[in-house]
């Protein structure tokens, strides 16, 4: 896509499902790769490479990557050819980090289940009412 192709911010903030102000946001702080194109009139036009990397840094981003880190992830990126073993270790550390709280969720998720068991069994078989049932 060249600069005249690309989309608008409001197209790319509905394809990326992020905001305009979001998008300014990764623009001014420095997490994007390179400088988002220009129309003739100076409008920003998001190429196919640019929606890429904002759907990297959304993954990032939501399995809790702090910006600083994604900022380091970018730098890293940008340097190009010799940084691959870094940004391999980079993500594998953080791929550590998402499965410990992968775990975490896994653990926190078996108490609802039980919960609900004891809920199902009470409430679906005996036809109680917990939360008004007198106490016992």
């Amino acid at each position: 896509m060249s600069p005249t192709t690309g989309l608008s911010i409001a197209e790319a903030a509905e394809r990326t499902g992020l905001s305009a102000d979001t998008l300014r946001y990764y623009e001014r702080d420095g997490l994007m790769l390179e400088a988002v194109g220009r129309s003739a009139t100076g409008h920003r036009r998001y190429s196919d490479s640019d929606l890429r990397w904002i759907h990297m840094v959304t993954c990032l981003r939501a399995t809790g990557m702090p910006i600083r880190d994604v900022r380091r992830y970018g730098d890293l990126v940008r340097q190009g050819e010799g940084t691959e073993a870094s940004r391999l270790d980079f993500l594998r550390l953080h791929r550590q980090h998402v499965l410990a709280q992968l775990a975490e969720v896994q653990e926190h998720l078996g108490a609802i289940d039980k919960k609900i068991g004891i809920y199902e069994d009470k409430v679906l078989r005996e036809g109680l009412d917990l939360e008004r049932a007198p106490s016992v």
